[in-house]
C-alpha cells in the first residue's frame, strides 16, 4: 500500500500542472481505502516518500507519531506538488515543519491557495511565500498579512523579499505590533517609499514591540540622522538591538581607534550608524590600514565613515595599490582622490583605472586581479 501510494505521489510530483485538488482526487480515488494498521512507518515515509534524509526524517518523525496512515500526508504532498513544488521543495518544506503534512487540504490549504490568488498572486508566488513562511506561520492569518504588506510593500516581489530576509513579517501581531510601528514612523515623517524600503532591507525591525521601537526612533534621531535620509535605516538597526550604554562604548572606541575628536565622531556615527555595531577588531584593522598604510587624516575618514565598511581584502587594499602604481608610474593624476576610487563599482573601477593602461602596464589587470584574491605582486609593492 506505501508502495502504491508513494507512486501516485511520486507521478503529483512530476506533472504539476493539473490543480492540485483535482490532481488529488483523480489519482487517489483509484488507491485502495487506506488501511489505519499501526504498520504504518513514518520515518520511512518521510524518507520515501517526501525525500528527507534519514537523520532528517528521525527528528520529524518524533512530531508525526500519531499518523497512522499516508492518508493526510499523501493529500498535503499532492497538493504541494500542484502548486509547483520540486521533489526538494517538498522536501525543504516537510523538514523546516513536519506537522505541515498533517494540515487539511480541502479545508485549509486550499481555501488559502485561492485567496491569495485572489490578491493577485501567481501559482509560483505562492509557492514561494509557502515555502518561504512554512516554520511557524498560522495560515488562517496569512491572508490578511499578505494583503497589508502588498499594500506596504507595493508588489509581491518586494513582499517575498522582504520575506526572505525575516518570516517575522507573517508572524508577527499585524494590528497591536506591525500597523502601530508604522505610524509611528508616519508620524515621524516617513513616507510610503521610505518606509517600504525600510520593511525590505531590514523586516524583523517593524515586528518589535512598538513602545521598544518608539524608543529606537528617538535614539536615531538623536544621532543627528533625518528620518528621510537613507542612514536612518541604519541608524535605526543600530540603536534598536544596542543598549545606550554600549552605543556610548562603541563611540568611545571609535573615537579612540581612528584619533577623532568629539565633534568628528558624531559626525561618522551620523553619516554611517552601522559603525556602532561593527567589532571592536574589525574598527582596529580598519584604521591600521587607512590611517597608517594608506595615510589618510582622521577628520577625512570622519567625514568619509563609509571608507571603513568596505573591505581591505576584497575592495580598498587592491585598488589602494593598483592606484598608487598609477601614480608611481605617472599614468594617473596626483590628486587623484581616494575616496572616488573606493565607492565605484567594479565594473567601473576596471573601466577606468585597469583597462586603459594595458600598453603602458599589461601586467596590471593580471597583478590586481592577483590582490584581489589576497596576494601582493612585487611590481604593486612601494616603500
Amino acid at each position: 500500500m506505501l508502495r502504491l501510494r508513494s507512486c501516485i505521489v511520486t507521478h503529483l510530483l512530476s506533472s504539476p500542472t493539473a490543480s492540485p485538488i483535482s490532481s488529488l482526487r483523480r489519482l487517489l480515488s483509484a488507491a485502495p481505502a487506506v488501511s489505519t494498521s499501526p504498520s504504518f512507518a513514518v520515518e520511512d515515509y518521510l524518507v520515501g516518500t517526501c525525500g528527507l534524509t534519514r537523520a532528517q526524517a528521525l527528528k520529524a518523525s518524533t512530531k508525526l507519531s500519531h499518523l497512522k496512515s499516508p492518508s493526510k500526508p499523501d493529500a498535503v504532498v499532492a497538493f504541494l506538488a500542484g502548486l509547483g513544488f520540486s521533489s526538494a521543495d517538498v522536501a525543504a518544506a516537510v523538514a523546516k515543519n513536519p506537522k505541515l503534512l498533517c494540515m487539511g487540504v480541502e479545508r485549509t490549504l486550499a481555501p488559502m491557495v485561492a485567496e491569495l490568488t485572489g490578491l493577485g498572486l501567481s501559482r509560483s508566488e505562492i509557492a514561494s511565500l509557502f515555502l518561504l513562511s512554512s516554520v511557524k506561520i498560522r495560515l488562517r492569518s496569512i491572508v490578511s498579512k499578505v494583503q497589508y504588506y502588498l499594500t506596504l510593500l507595493g508588489s509581491s516581489e518586494n513582499l517575498l523579499r522582504a520575506i526572505k530576509r525575516s518570516y517575522y513579517l507573517l508572524t508577527s501581531d499585524l494590528e497591536r505590533v506591525t500597523k502601530l510601528n508604522v505610524a509611528f514612523l508616519q508620524e515621524c515623517g516617513l513616507g510610503a517609499c521610505d518606509i517600504a524600503k525600510l520593511c525590505i532591507r531590514a523586516p524583523c525591525i517593524l515586528s518589535i514591540n512598538p513602545q521598544r521601537f518608539r524608543k529606537g526612533v528617538e535614539l536615531a534621531k538623536g544621532l543627528d540622522v533625518p528620518c528621510s535620509s537613507g542612514a536612518f535605516i541604519d541608524a535605526l538597526e543600530s540603536v534598536t538591538y544596542l543598549s545606550e550604554e554600549k552605543m556610548a562604548t562603541q563611540a568611545e572606541y571609535l573615537k579612540k581607534a581612528f584619533r577623532w575628536s568629539d565633534a568628528e565622531t558624531r559626525i561618522a556615527i551620523s553619516k554611517a550608524p552601522s559603525l556602532l555595531r561593527r567589532s571592536k577588531d574589525m574598527l582596529q584593522s580598519r584604521s591600521e590600514f587607512l590611517i597608517s598604510e594608506v595615510g589618510l587624516e582622521p577628520a577625512y575618514i570622519a567625514h568619509r565613515p563609509s571608507l571603513v565598511n568596505y573591505s581591505p581584502e576584497g575592495r580598498t587594499r587592491p585598488r589602494y595599490y593598483a592606484v598608487k602604481f598609477l601614480k608611481a608610474n605617472g599614468l594617473l593624476d596626483l590628486d587623484r582622490d581616494y575616496f572616488s576610487t573606493v565607492t565605484i563599482s567594479e565594473k567601473v573601477f576596471l573601466e577606468k583605472y585597469i583597462c586603459p593602461h594595458k600598453e603602458a602596464a599589461p601586467h596590471l589587470a593580471e597583478d590586481y586581479a592577483a590582490a584581489c584574491k589576497g596576494e601582493v605582486p612585487s611590481r604593486l609593492k612601494f616603500p
